[in-house]
């Protein structure tokens, strides 16, 4: 008898390791850390499975993790991307409406000529972030254009800013330099348009203003007391407003979780229509409850057909410089998919596991160098690949596609995609 074209009950999960994927390290002997790691799981995909590397968006092109999360699920980021802030924001619970812009934040660390001294003021804790916010929010401003604004933290160091009025624009730059020892710059239009030019005065106001807060805050001045780096400016940066994406569900006809407790990458997946599921225990830090996590995936694939990992911690560490941590890291995600590939049916279950991008320790930036992707599962075409790794995988049957064809594949494999052509 013939195998039916569409299987039915096929399901998939896709794990992200943000920033997993890294070049060598002279302190690993030049390996990278995925190659210094112990990780049977991990080799475990690779060697029942098929792999490759995988360009984010383009060869080359650093992305950011919005467009790459925006890419690994199958949207042409060069196309659709239309900032950052608006992500965080609806990652965050909080609602976007047409006309709004939104920024990513940081709480930052200045001295008195505005230099920046620590882009995450020490990646302060939620508990003296959120004073912060709450105090930055009660500032009444009468000269801000008629204009509104909320401000509100969310993990660590981080925040989103919304500021509504009709006729703002997201063409101006950003006021974080995005460098330890450049000074803060006015928000400057990049368009020469009424609107980008009354967007650019009232960022400017905002961020006098915070500072102004800021730096005579209590929270602040203990800080100082116990040797911290006070909080005391907000860095604005990646004006946008939320794109207009066909949902998943439409796509494929699919449905679709994430789980994850970064804000951006929750406002990427809510924007392609996916549930979001909260994790008691899921911080976005390394402290994470990667297995509280796993759990919650094999629970969410009881009633969808596509479940979205994340994990952010990795890519703290590379951000970081933590070489130890990083492998640390990736032994706790291999012993996370342990338990997963334990949990789920391996006979109707596709598993992939990839990062979203490239993470250098030794740069503490991302880069543009391709990732590893290993996919397991049913009818997969197995290739000779036995190790996870940047330099094994390349080896692999998928040889090096674009993320954004990751979501196609995997939905050929669920018999979710269309065929092109007569």
């Amino acid at each position: 008898m013939p195998l039916k074209r569409r299987e039915s009950g096929l399901k998939a999960v896709l794990v992200i390791g943000d920033g997993m994927a890294d070049r060598p390290v002279k302190e690993l002997d030049w390996k990278t850390p995925l190659e210094a790691a112990h990780k049977p799981s991990l080799n475990q995909i690779a060697k029942t499975g098929i792999s490759g590397i995988m360009d984010p968006v383009s060869p080359g092109l650093p992305p950011g993790s919005d467009t790459a999360t925006l890419a690994l699920l199958g949207y042409d980021a060069l196309k659709v991307y239309s900032g950052r802030g608006a992500f965080e924001a609806i990652g965050s619970g909080i609602e976007v409406l047409p006309g709004d812009v939104a920024f990513r934040c940081n709480f930052a660390t200045v001295n008195k000529n505005l230099v920046v001294l620590d882009r995450r003021a020490g990646r302060i804790a939620n508990k003296d972030a959120s004073k912060l916010a709450e105090s930055i929010q009660k500032i009444k401003l009468e000269k801000l254009l008629d204009s509104e604004f909320l401000f509100k933290n969310t993990i660590q160091h981080r925040a989103v800013l919304i500021i509504r009025k009709p006729g703002l624009s997201i063409a101006v730059s950003d006021f974080d330099p995005g460098n330890v020892g450049e000074k803060v710059s006015d928000v400057k239009p990049l368009e020469n348009t009424s609107e980008a030019k009354l967007t650019a005065k009232i960022v400017n106001e905002l961020m006098q203003e915070f500072h102004k807060n800021l730096k005579e805050h209590p929270v602040n001045k203990e800080r100082v007391k116990c040797g911290l780096p006070p909080a005391n400016m907000i860095l604005c940066r990646g004006a946008g407003t939320v794109p207009n994406i066909k949902p998943l569900s439409q796509m494929y006809g699919i449905s679709t979780a994430c789980i994850g407790a970064t804000p951006l990458v929750r406002g990427v997946c809510k924007a392609a229509g996916m549930k979001l599921i909260d994790v008691k225990g899921a911080t976005g830090t390394p402290q994470t409850d990667f297995m509280a996590k796993t759990k919650a995936t094999i629970q969410a694939l009881k009633t969808h057909d596509f479940v979205f990992l994340h994990v952010k911690a990795p890519d703290v560490a590379s951000h970081d410089g933590n070489i130890k941590q990083k492998v640390e890291l990736i032994e706790k995600i291999d012993r996370m998919l342990g338990y997963l590939l334990g949990n789920i049916d391996v006979d109707s279950t596709y598993l992939a596991v990839t990062a979203d991008h490239t993470t250098s320790l030794v740069t503490r930036s991302h880069e543009g160098d391709p990732v590893p992707i290993a996919i397991t599962g049913p009818y997969i075409r197995r290739d000779d690949v036995e190790e996870f790794n940047e330099r094994k995988c390349a080896k692999g049957g998928l040889n090096r596609i674009k993320s954004m064809d990751l979501m196609y594949i995997l939905m050929n494999l669920l018999g979710k995609t269309k065929k092109f052509g007569a």
